[in-house]
């Protein structure tokens, strides 16, 4: 009999839900939410308020693109935190209303777990290049940046994180500066292309081990922009593209340097990536770039898996239940999680 999970992923502003049989990917619905956009910055109480709105008929979409009744369901798996707690109460509720109407288990998920999984999402008739054990995974997104050693889909060892900001909000920060408007990291992305990486050059932490920094740089941009602009007001207008560049091969140079040091240290050549920032062409390219130099066999998870989707919650869901592994139905949500 087959394996049908069912994940719900609602940690922050985008509601999800997918259906995976055997581990093979049948749907995954993603219901975003524009309101954010005019605040610079996701609201809280707004994105908990959506996700209510949201949940069911997103739900509903995957189970009927999958081909499936909710009688079909072996299991559900949740995302329980990190995130914003509001918007995992929504989904943790709902997958406790349901795996109760059901009589069937939940599974429990660690947000960031789904991201150092994404490259294990299969779809129908599609080939899959998955990384082999163990591997290192950059996991790299708007409220993380660390280097995960996964030695198997239930065991993990971080390596080196940030001791302050994530590098998302590096490039939030950037985009919000140069008037690009929420999120900011595709906006740069896109400019960045346009521009010369080599025209700015930013304070680089020095910071021992493989742990991050990225507070630092957003300030030598603050200071850059504030003198420049002291002499032509037009000046972040009239070089928006290069500043972009600049920052974001500033921003590249950072996370590659740990990377490569924590596969020279630990020996692995199987390098993933993961998170919302691991859609940045910059930092896919010089990925596969770096593999090639460095032998690695490089895994990035297509960009549609890369920011927050239930697919990687199915995935995770379904290594947790296949190791036997059920969910109290008492269990709460919480906005921090320490362990994978």
């Amino acid at each position: 009999m087959a394996d049908i999970i069912l994940g719900i992923e609602s940690s922050c502003d985008d509601t999800s839900a997918a259906v995976l049989r055997d581990g093979v990917l049948l749907s995954n619905v993603i219901a975003g939410q524009e309101v954010h956009r005019r605040y610079g910055g996701v609201v809280p109480e707004l994105a908990s308020r959506d996700h209510q709105r949201n949940i069911v008929p997103v739900v509903s979409d995957a189970l009927a693109q999958a081909g499936i009744g909710p009688a079909d369901l072996s299991a559900i798996a949740f995302t329980r935190g990190p995130g914003l707690l509001g918007s995992l109460l929504v989904g943790t509720s709902f997958a406790k209303a349901l795996g109760l109407s059901l009589g069937i288990p939940i599974v429990m998920v660690n947000h960031l777990q789904g991201h150092l999984l994404a490259s294990f999402i299969r779809e129908p008739e599609k080939p899959v290049r998955e990384p082999s054990f163990p591997y290192l995974c950059l996991l790299v997104s708007g409220g993380n940046s660390q280097i995960v050693r996964v030695d198997d889909p239930l065991h993990y060892e971080i390596l080196g994180q940030t001791i302050d900001d994530a590098v998302g909000e590096a490039f939030d920060k950037c985009a919000k500066l140069l008037g690009l408007g929420y999120p900011g990291g595709p906006a740069i992305d896109r400019l960045a292309a346009e521009g010369d990486p080599s025209r700015f050059h930013f304070t680089k932490p020095r910071i021992p081990g493989l742990d991050y920094s990225f507070s630092g740089i957003k300030t030598s941009l603050l200071y850059l922009l504030r003198d420049e602009t002291a002499h032509d007001p037009q000046f972040a207008d009239r070089n928006k593209a290069d500043l972009c560049a600049s920052f974001q091969q500033a921003l590249i140079d950072i996370l590659l340097g740990k990377l490569v040091r924590a596969a020279k240290e630990t020996g692995i050549r199987e390098v993933a990536i993961g998170g919302g920032v691991s859609a940045n062409s910059g930092l896919r390219a010089r990925i596969e770039e770096e593999g090639r130099r460095r032998g690695w066999n490089a895994y990035l998870p297509e960009r549609k898996f890369t920011t927050d989707n239930a697919a990687m919650i199915a995935v995770a869901g379904w290594f947790h239940y296949k190791n036997g592994e059920r969910t109290p139905f008492d269990i709460a949500p919480v906005s921090r999680m320490a362990d994978f």
